[in-house]
């Protein structure tokens, strides 16, 4: 079985920016410093992830912010307002 996570390539510049339109394009998007364990589907309020699951990207999100700290917020930045409907200002 595939994981629903995708695979974060630290090496490549653009690997956090990456990483979260992935998330984002699977309905996976979250605020990078809230606990993965305790995100809910708006509607059924059911967990989004299991327990493996935000196991996984909470070792995803704790490499992001050892290597690059408050730049992966800013990495989530954009595709999280995207994802909300905000336009961008260029």
């Amino acid at each position: 079985m595939e994981s629903r996570i995708p695979a974060y390539d630290s090496a490549n510049p653009d690997g956090m920016l990456t990483w979260f339109a992935e998330m984002s394009a699977r309905g996976l998007l979250f605020h990078p410093e809230e606990d993965p364990a305790e995100i809910l589907r708006i509607g059924t309020w059911e967990r989004t992830f299991t327990d493996a699951e935000a196991d996984r990207v909470r070792g995803i999100l704790c490499n992001m912010f050892a290597q690059h700290g408050d730049e992966t917020i800013s990495a989530c930045c954009p595709v999280f307002m995207r994802a909300v409907g905000q336009r961008l200002d260029a």
